[in-house]
């Protein structure tokens, strides 16, 4: 069922600011109450397809007293597409609610 909202999801995990990877994947983790524990292999690959994109734009930093880490920001483009996809998951979600007989139309 995640297919093909990944990207959204990856989007949404930025809104607040930029992060690396590993702290993406714990964002997404805890926002879905443990149902997205995604691994690296999954988030990874969705967040170099959204900076190709120019949704996310990169950065290497390195933290005093930490390792070397690559930090995602979401991009003004990213940040509309991110609008655009909420909108469509809210029609997406009511029409499969309403065909699964748990709304109206």
């Amino acid at each position: 069922m995640l297919k093909g909202h990944l990207d959204a999801i990856v989007l949404a995990a930025l809104e607040a600011g930029p992060a690396h990877g590993y702290a993406i994947i714990e964002t997404i983790k805890q926002r879905s109450a443990g149902t997205f524990d995604l691994p690296e292999g999954t988030v990874y690959p969705a967040l170099h397809r959204l900076e190709q994109a120019g949704l996310l734009s990169s950065a290497w930093m390195t933290p005093p007293n930490g390792r070397r880490r690559r930090v995602y920001s979401l991009t003004k483009a990213g940040a509309s597409a991110l609008g655009e996809r909420r909108k469509a998951w809210g029609r997406f979600s009511q029409a499969v609610d309403t065909a699964l007989g748990g709304g109206r139309a």
